[in-house]
């Protein structure tokens, strides 16, 4: 099989510059472009370069090449345009861009309709692993008479934008339709009074540089579980995107998620 054509949307972001990276090292990869706004300063020099690879002969631009696959870590109004024209181009697409307000995730979920899209708030395996977990002890423990608490804490880097991060978000998600919890409380303060059973708490803490961290408690009284998932740098995700990416360069169009990538 020969290589395949890869183009990276949000090259010159964080987690843009780690896929260039990795995706250059990688031999089953050509990466036929590296996107970024028609307004962006970087715009003309050479991707690899900002990533700090060296010159891969590869200007960051603004327009989608032919290609075979689309990474996306991008922001929301753009990843809704992007998915319009991947839809456009029929290039599949893998995103992993959070805090999508409904008419722009409308607008990603309708491209799935022409093309293989693949949507996750984590492209991180262990990440993905741990929600599988998180449901199967919220399915467990669901019936537990004397009721279970369930706070998620998520730790993120001081420039991350929005809060709770969407991957904190996508546990209390899975969790609440496994246990038929309806509430979820972001933070606490003042006199709140006795904690409800029907909650999912959520805590969104940003500090220094940390690339992302995800803590699950289910406290029953008397013993707590803990599921803990974290990262040490970006690679994390980046490798994962590009796991996506080789599985959903063959699919035929639909709606993907990283189960799919994992077999579950």
């Amino acid at each position: 099989m020969g290589k395949k054509r890869i183009v990276i949307h949000g090259a010159a972001g964080r987690m843009g510059q780690r896929l260039i990276a990795l995706a250059a090292a990688d031999p089953q990869w050509e990466i036929v472009g590296a996107l970024e706004s028609a307004s962006h300063p970087q715009l003309g020099k050479d991707a690899g370069e900002i990533a700090g690879v060296g010159p891969l002969q590869l200007p960051l631009a603004s327009a989608l090449p032919e290609a075979d696959v689309v990474i996306d870590f991008s922001v929301p109004e753009a990843t809704a345009a992007l998915a319009k024209v991947c839809a456009k181009q029929s290039v599949p697409l893998v995103t992993a861009t959070t805090g999508l307000q409904e008419t722009q995730l409308q607008a990603v979920q309708d491209a799935a309709g022409k093309i293989a899209v693949l949507w996750a708030p984590s492209m991180s395996l262990l990440v993905n692993l741990t929600m599988k977990l998180a449901e199967m002890a919220g399915a467990a423990l669901k019936e537990y008479e004397s009721g279970v608490d369930v706070e998620i804490i998520e730790r993120h880097h001081r420039f991350k934008e929005d809060a709770p991060s969407g991957t904190a978000l996508r546990f209390g998600q899975l969790i609440a339709a496994a246990m038929d919890m309806k509430q979820h409380r972001h933070g606490r303060e003042g006199q709140t009074g006795p904690r409800s059973s029907d909650e999912i708490g959520y805590h969104a803490v940003r500090i220094g540089n940390n690339p992302g961290e995800h803590t699950i408690l289910f406290g029953l009284l008397g013993e707590t579980l803990e599921l803990q998932v974290s990262a040490t740098n970006r690679d994390a995700y980046a490798s994962g995107a590009l796991a996506a990416a080789r599985f959903l360069v063959d699919q035929p169009a639909g709606w993907y998620g990283m189960n799919d990538v994992l077999g579950f």
